[in-house]
């Protein structure tokens, strides 16, 4: 321990022991520790809560996990490295590690130090806090604000924009505690409350009068986000991101210093894109545009060519899963300009849509002027790709990865009908996707479809089959039962008496009943 942290300890300590002689509760402690040791050592409000029990670290970790045990859920990740950066305020918990810190110390999240309500909707002040500390025989009484807080006014939260917020939240913490059907909690209350913060959003960035904020923490939790893209079930992470960003527009109503504008839109920018990237894969194509839309406007306000460019390039992804390659085909063009030579991420992702788009619209008709054509994209994508950097590299969700490339690449071949280059490239594609399972079925289901196309329709059935089996309830889009029903139809156009078939279409009936009743 250092002599600065000795120090702050040694004043909360005896703040702590005076507090608990006066009878004072330990919320009422950490009050104290905190006006006293904010201006000498920037102790947090979630660190003085922490003082105030006279505690370690490695107490709340074993704190938080003995709940997340309590409530049958897996070993939390959070770890004392973590718990020390939400203390310093380098980063800002998530909305369920933020509930549990919140049932730790007894107190709402406003007195930790963060704005909103939390995600279980009701109050924490007395509810038992477990096995954390004794230093309290009965239930602390409500908290009356101190001068300090009672000078900080928070942002005002429209009535309309908080009903959305809390509709979100209920449904988090429904996925979060219930096996909750995805499609039953995609229902319209949902969608209309996603479609309201991004309209929000919209009227927010057309007005004359706003200038943009930006705290460091929504910018760590942005591309938190981003790495969450492929292990978190797509309506969780929406909950999570919409939220963000309707924290985010509540901040640019708000006259903010000019210089902090463009880090506001950046972000703005990027969680609409990834409020996009996740409408493709709950099967929304609507909202999926609608998104992409408000994230080019505020792109816009950026003047990041890279960042309009990366957009755009999600974008064509809609036009191209749902069934207008000529437009996805213009969309990658346009983000290929946007790009130019600037090495960044749509430089590698439009060529690859290019040629998805070219492959498509050739329906299956393999001339040679257009295979070359599609060929000749993935070459620049390839080239585009080993000029990026390693970060770009790595993001799967604001960059562009080597398994992606594979995966892409594998696509185009498959429906080009260039099956033998296919297969490698798919099979290569496959060993490197080990977390989103969304995509590793669209690379089995284009395997099956290889097979299909070299005649083999047995092969073709089971991996199909198997490539249904593997994918959990809360995947089961429409984003993934088009492909299936697709291959479904070209094998019953080839026979339709083919052994297998039934058992592959009884799982695409268990995929197509996940839809009923969602978006």
């Amino acid at each position: 321990m250092s002599g600065r942290q000795h120090r702050e300890t040694e004043i909360a300590r005896r703040i702590r022991a005076k507090g608990l002689a006066a009878g004072r509760t330990s919320a009422q402690i950490a009050d104290e520790i905190h006006e006293a040791c904010a201006s000498q050592f920037s102790t947090t409000r979630i660190k003085a809560h922490r003082l105030s029990y006279g505690i370690a670290l490695a107490d709340v970790i074993e704190q938080v996990r003995a709940l997340f045990e309590r409530d049958s859920k897996p070993t939390p990740g959070i770890g004392e490295t973590l718990l020390s950066a939400y203390e310093s305020g380098l980063k800002r918990p998530g909305p369920e590690y933020l509930h549990y810190l919140c049932t730790v110390y007894r107190v709402e999240p406003a007195a930790l130090g963060y704005d909103g309500p939390c995600i279980c909707g009701h109050g924490h002040a007395h509810r038992p806090a477990g096995a954390l500390g004794g230093s309290e025989s009965k239930d602390p009484p409500p908290l009356l604000p101190t001068e300090r807080e009672l000078n900080i006014q928070p942002m005002v939260t429209e009535p309309e924009a908080q009903e959305d917020e809390n509709i979100l939240r209920r449904t988090m913490l429904n996925l979060l505690h219930t096996d909750t059907n995805l499609n039953t909690a995609l229902d319209g209350v949902v969608l209309g409350a996603c479609e309201g913060i991004r309209r929000r959003m919209d009227e927010t960035l057309v007005s004359a009068t706003v200038s943009a904020a930006m705290l460091d923490q929504w910018e760590e939790a942005t591309l938190s986000f981003g790495r969450q893209y492929t292990t978190t079930g797509p309506l969780r992470l929406l909950c999570d991101v919409l939220l963000e960003l309707s924290a985010v527009r509540t901040a640019m109503s708000r006259r903010q210093p000019i210089d902090l504008q463009e880090r506001l839109c950046r972000m703005a920018a990027q969680l609409s894109g990834l409020s996009g990237m996740i409408m493709i894969n709950l099967g929304d194509h609507r909202l999926a545009r609608s998104f992409f839309r408000t994230g080019r406007t505020a792109a816009d306000e950026t003047g990041d060519r890279a960042l309009r460019a990366w957009i755009t390039a999600r974008e064509s992804l809609v036009p191209l899963y749902f069934g207008d390659a000529r437009e996805a085909l213009h969309l990658a063009k346009k983000s290929r300009d946007l790009a130019g030579s600037m090495p960044c991420a749509a430089q590698a992702m439009a060529p690859v849509v290019e040629a998805r788009a070219l492959a498509m619209m050739s329906g299956g008709d393999s001339k040679k002027e257009v295979v070359d054509q599609a060929k000749r994209a993935l070459s620049r994508a390839r080239s585009a790709f080993s000029h990026l950097k390693s970060d770009v590299q790595e993001d799967v969700a604001f960059g562009y990865t080597e398994k992606q490339l594979y995966f892409y690449q594998g696509d185009v071949l498959t429906k080009l009908g260039q099956t033998i280059e296919a297969e490698v490239v798919l099979g290569q594609a496959l060993t490197k996707y080990q977390d989103h399972i969304l995509d590793q079925t669209l690379i089995r289901l284009d395997q099956a479809q290889c097979r299909l196309i070299d005649g083999d329709v047995h092969e073709a059935l089971a991996i199909g089959t198997q490539a249904l089996r593997l994918v959990g309830d809360e995947y089961l889009t429409d984003f993934i039962v088009r492909p299936a029903l697709a291959l479904e139809q070209a094998i019953a156009s080839r026979d339709a008496d083919a052994p297998g078939l039934e058992g592959y279409r009884a799982e695409l009936r268990r995929a197509r009943a996940q839809l009923k009743g969602g978006a």
